[in-house]
């Protein structure tokens, strides 16, 4: 009988696996070793996800103000043979391709049941007991209910990422959606904000949204997004189509969960109330014209100082501090 593995010495594994791809691609012999190992215990993928986030700990986001390149968010070009990247690995690592990058977090284990909530501006990963991870945005909290039936996780409000480990035995489920959203093998995002429409994001793999009409479940396929109003949620309208997306806006949706908000043409006044999701200081646009300015740009979500003084740069506008407040004007508003 072969002796389980304990979590320390995968964890020392999974640590081992993320330095190899620190020292470059695997040759496909390595990548063959890898797959090997990531296909046995299913600990595995997530002591893998939290190697790369303790790894990456060190490393903060930078903002690219006006330089920003949209083209830096497209999927690079497939090539035949590849060697095997870290960005590839991870990707095995993750249900279907989800990728877990840089992050500046702390990875966690959760309970089998039990509830999580992140802070202002925090950002935190945590692996559940069947390998399957939550990244959860600022301000989140879930509540993990995990039974020999089913995988249950309920998002009681915030925004979270999930990769889903597949287990035939027990299907994994989110709840707090108006209606459960059920998934086998998948990563994908969902938004439940205050006020706001709930945002269902699939990145990869497939998700139904359980008792969405009468003739059964809606499947949502990789690359596709659901926004469901209230009257939908409450069963009162019709469920929206669900509706394909590209690769960049995919990156550009899930760039928080490497400590980054990315900007494509949003105005300037959207930006601001973004950058209050991940901070306590403000910022304040005195002037209306500049409030409409449109801003595109990868920024470091905690530094909502060095944004204001990127776009003041750009849009011709000063920067004043006060407390809590950042304050941009323009020209006679200034006072």
């Amino acid at each position: 009988m072969t002796e389980r593995e304990t979590s320390r010495y995968i964890d020392e594994t999974a640590a081992d696996w993320i330095a190899r791809l620190d020292r470059g691609p695997l040759s496909e012999e390595e990548a063959q070793a890898f797959e090997a190992w990531l296909s046995g215990d299913s600990r595995r993928r997530g002591a893998l996800l939290r190697a790369d986030a303790l790894s990456m700990l060190s490393e903060s986001a930078q903002a690219l103000g006006p330089q920003f390149d949209p083209a830096q968010f497209a999927a690079p070009e497939p090539k035949p043979v590849p060697k095997v990247s870290r960005r590839r690995m991870l990707a095995w690592a993750g249900a279907g391709g989800a990728v877990v990058a840089s992050i500046a977090v702390l990875g966690i284990t959760a309970p089998a049941a039990g509830a999580i909530t992140t802070g202002l501006g925090e950002v935190r990963l945590v692996t559940l007991d069947d390998g399957s991870t939550v990244m959860l945005n600022t301000e989140t909290s879930v509540r993990v209910r995990y039974s020999d039936s089913a995988r249950r996780v309920e998002l009681l409000s915030g925004e979270a990422y999930f990769t889903v480990v597949g287990d035939p035995r027990r299907p994994f489920f989110v709840d707090g959606t108006g209606t459960p959203l059920r998934a086998t093998r998948a990563a994908f995002r969902v938004r439940k904000l205050k006020g706001k429409p709930v945002d269902i994001l699939v990145d990869q793999g497939d998700v139904a949204l359980e008792e969405a009409r009468a003739s059964g479940a809606l499947v949502l396929p990789a690359q596709t997004r659901l926004v469901l109003s209230p009257s939908a949620i409450g069963g009162t309208g019709a469920v929206p189509v669900p509706q394909p997306i590209s690769p960049d806006l995919v990156s550009r949706e899930l760039a928080w969960r490497e400590g980054k908000i990315a900007f494509e043409g949003e105005p300037l006044d959207q930006a601001a109330a973004e950058f209050a999701r991940y901070s306590r200081i403000r910022i304040e646009i005195r002037d209306p014209a500049l409030a409409r300015e449109p801003v595109a740009g990868l920024f470091s979500a905690s530094d909502p100082v060095g944004f204001s003084r990127a776009v003041a740069g750009l849009f011709g506008a000063q920067v004043e501090q006060s407390g809590d407040a950042v304050i941009l004007s323009r020209g006679a508003a200034a006072r």
